[in-house]
């Protein structure tokens, strides 16, 4: 039987591969954990995108995926936007 035929099978492995994907992003080192925890807060039920370099960001996993893929110096400005849109949106 092959996943495709059954379709529990074919879930468990969707959630297996999220898992694991969403903890090598936990456990990657360059994102601080208050940077995680203010990135899960921003992006929790989030309907509208946050831009950054003109890319639309509506969940954590991809903004910190994201994150992650740059070097240092644009890590942090591509993080101090989000965390502006965070500023402008409490006054």
């Amino acid at each position: 039987m092959t996943t495709e035929e059954d379709p529990i099978i074919a879930e468990e492995a969707i959630v297996e591969d999220a898992t694991v994907e969403e903890a090598a992003v936990e456990a990657h080192p360059d994102l601080s954990r208050p940077q995680k925890r203010m990135l899960k807060r921003l992006y929790n039920a989030r309907t509208v995108p946050i831009l950054v370099d003109d890319r639309a960001f509506l969940t954590y996993r991809d903004a910190a995926r994201y994150l992650l893929s740059l070097p240092a110096e644009p890590r942090e400005a591509a993080y101090a936007v989000m965390k502006a849109h965070v500023k402008d949106k409490a006054r």
